[in-house]
């Protein structure tokens, strides 16, 4: 029997000024994983970002491990230290030592100013594997589709959802698994294998997702153009894989994924609360990626509370209200309403975290003052939330002209930390907002 075809899958380092692990895993590349073994791959995943040093937060969140790294010519002037998040070069170099010579490496990618670390993770593994094609997804690889062609040092290039797209190179390069070579479309999660997450040797929480995709189209998001498509799961296939994981690897706390967990909850999110009720498997949950506020009715906040989620946040991005608003997430008085629910439920101030947007285009600083002291009032706790503008959003071009950097030149003028389209922007106005945010 011939040998199934050996794919090396890499999460490549964060290259930045701050960085900070808030129950972030590489979910997608743990699907693809997953996938690609049910096909008959022999999969390896090398995680930059993984580490035996202990996170200092909650729930296995806190702080990466860094080591400072000169900063780009690009970046010269900040005032921050730049550096490498995740685990050392030596390593690295180390783990790829222990592998066996793989047929293709994989490599995804995150944010588009985190491309350095694209780089870098490539450049080792082809030093020590030469020859080996190297194939690169992601969101970099999907919204900076010409710069990662030219920089990043892959061979080829992957954009959007990966699963289906991902086999038909592989087996364009002649490395088919014994189940078989092309796919059609792309599949729903539920006709997916539960992620790999045995190949993360700690894993304090389960990363979870029960829908792809968002139905909203918010002019500061990417999410359309990653995931064009929304699909919700079947509610007790989430529970079987709860029910799974928690027996398998013990896992209490639960981290939603979702970017839109709150759509229909009626016939989603809570069936799910209530079939996990009804069988006695108990959670701590947490939504980092934020809930819709307007769709926080009193039974919903009930359900939650019930739910035992203790990381509560909200994507509300701006209170501000009107034709300038550059979503549709709110209308009058239903930020209100949601805070109520929540509070009548039993959550506290502080369980309450809603994001708010800091430095898009053209933004007053007083609308920033005004939304910290209305969320405050109502019983919120703001979290703010620095803006990165996104090539192919709706955003784009007016982030362009307000830019005090050529965003169109390198990806590392992305990066939230610069505030680059607030030309304004001092430390001390930050500095400012966020005290404000945290009295």
């Amino acid at each position: 029997m011939d040998k199934p075809p050996v794919l090396l899958l890499i999460n490549p380092w964060i290259y930045d000024f701050a960085a900070f692990d808030f129950f972030a895993r590489p979910l997608g590349l743990l699907y693809l994983a997953s996938f690609l073994a049910h096909r008959g791959y022999e999969v390896h995943l090398l995680d930059c970002l993984g580490s035996p040093q202990a996170r200092a937060g909650a729930c296995g969140t806190g702080r990466y491990p860094k080591e400072i790294l000169p900063t780009p010519a690009a970046l010269a002037g900040i005032p921050r230290r730049y550096g490498r998040y995740g685990i050392r070069e030596s390593t690295f170099q180390t783990r790829l030592a222990a592998l066996p010579r793989p047929d293709a490496i994989l490599v995804t990618s995150l944010m588009t100013y985190w491309y350095p670390g694209v780089q870098a993770a490539i450049r080792l593994a082809r030093e020590h594997f030469p020859g080996t094609p190297v194939i690169l997804g992601g969101i970099y690889a999907t919204l900076c589709p010409g710069h990662a062609r030219e920089h990043s040092g892959a061979d080829f290039f992957v954009s959007g959802p990966g699963e289906e797209v991902l086999v038909n190179q592989l087996t364009a390069l002649g490395l088919t698994g014994p189940g078989g070579g092309h796919l059609g479309p792309p599949l729903p999660l539920d006709d997916l294998p539960y992620p790999a997450l045995d190949l993360l040797p700690h894993l304090p929480f389960l990363p979870l997702l029960t829908s792809r995709g968002c139905p909203l189209d918010c002019d500061y998001c990417a999410s359309r153009l990653l995931q064009p498509r929304f699909w919700q799961r079947r509610p007790l296939a989430v529970v079987e894989e709860i029910s799974y994981w928690q027996g398998r690897l013990g896992l209490i706390d639960v981290a939603f994924y979702d970017d839109a967990l709150l759509l229909n909850p009626g016939n989603h999110l809570l069936v799910i609360l209530e079939e996990l009720a009804r069988r006695g498997l108990a959670c701590r949950c947490h939504t980092p990626n934020g809930l819709h506020a307007r769709l926080i009715t009193r039974e919903v906040a009930q359900w939650l509370k019930r739910g035992n989620f203790i990381t509560l946040r909200l994507g509300v991005e701006t209170t501000a209200l009107g034709p300038a608003r550059l979503d549709h997430k709110l209308q009058a008085g239903e930020l209100e309403t949601a805070l109520a629910h929540l509070k009548e439920a039993g959550f506290q101030q502080k369980e309450i975290g809603v994001y708010l947007l800091i430095g898009l285009p053209d933004q007053d600083e007083e609308e920033v003052v005004q939304s910290i002291r209305r969320v405050k009032k109502l019983g919120g706790t703001p979290a703010l939330a620095q803006y990165s503008p996104i090539p192919g959003t709706a955003l784009w071009d007016r982030a362009v002209a307000a830019c005090r950097y050529d965003l169109s030149s390198d990806p590392l003028f992305h990066n939230n930390s610069l505030f680059p389209c607030w030309p304004r922007f001092s430390w001390e106005r930050y500095t400012r907002l966020k005290r404000l945010a945290t009295a």
